[in-house]
């Protein structure tokens, strides 16, 4: 299979990472990253791994899979938890939780007990937004080996170039903070959109091959700041008054494993 160089429209520069990162608990905060190995059918490792699902959420823990975000703590159901910041360490399993205005918790996810004090930590930080079963049931912190909360119904991998960001900002006449989006991998290089030409295209990146699946459709979480944890924009308003769309990004599915890091080209490849 040749590979095909494929150059931004305006910019003529190849295609890069400019950044890459994974979201371990679904909707709490990034970790930016320096390195990822991919593998075949999967995320980025621990991204979106683990979830506090709330009291009433529709989850079947025999048996996990797909369900909306809604049923779990979320941005667009609970904008205060962007204030919180999430470190997790893979050598030693620690999951740490930084509030700037509160205590701050540092536990194992993979222990009953660990668990269950991460569970008591969010459904207080919820407080009212915690939401319980009809047979009482609380809020529960979970995590399934080898199953990510993501909001797709496969694992995937998400992309945004950095033209389409700039395309929005100048737009509506102000930055919006790339986080707000919370994609795994940030494009340099690419003309507004270019994303969006790359659907059924499969992308390399070192050894990595994935082949690009859909857009993003966006959703009321891009209305909290990353920064204030406040809603202080509307971007699926935005794009859809400026652009007659509300998607940005991409998803992708691996297909090859390998390494990515900041800085690596992304040709097409077929």
């Amino acid at each position: 299979m040749i590979c095909l160089k494929w150059f931004a429209k305006t910019e003529g520069k190849l295609m890069k990472i400019e950044s890459l990162y994974r979201y371990p608990v679904k909707g709490l905060t990034p970790e930016r990253l320096s390195a990822a190995s991919l593998s075949p059918g999967n995320c980025i490792p621990f991204d979106r791994a683990f979830a506090l699902a709330q009291g009433d959420a529709s989850l079947d823990t025999e048996h996990p899979a797909w369900i909306s975000k809604v049923n779990f703590l979320c941005l667009a159901k609970n904008p205060a938890a962007a204030r919180l910041r999430t470190n997790f360490d893979e050598t030693t399993s620690l999951l740490t939780i930084h509030d700037p205005q509160g205590e701050d918790l540092i536990a194992s996810p993979f222990t009953p007990e660990g668990g269950a004090a991460l569970t008591t930590y969010l459904t207080a930080f919820l407080g009212p937004e915690a939401r319980y079963g009809t047979d009482g049931q609380r809020p529960n912190f979970h995590h399934f080996p080898k199953h990510s909360f993501c909001d797709h119904k496969t694992q995937v991998i998400s992309l945004i170039g950095h033209g389409s960001l700039a395309a929005l900002e100048q737009a509506v006449g102000e930055p919006r903070d790339k986080l707000r989006f919370r994609a795994n991998i940030y494009i340099e290089g690419a003309a507004p959109w270019a994303e969006f030409e790359l659907l059924g295209k499969t992308l390399a990146i070192g050894e990595v091959r994935m082949i690009v699946q859909e857009r993003i459709d966006r959703c009321p979480a891009t209305m909290v700041n990353p920064d204030t944890a406040v809603k202080d924009a509307n971007p699926v308003k935005e794009l859809r008054q400026h652009f007659g769309h509300i998607d940005m990004g991409v998803f992708a599915e691996v297909l090859c494993a390998g390494e990515i890091k900041p800085g690596d080209e992304i040709t097409v490849v077929g």
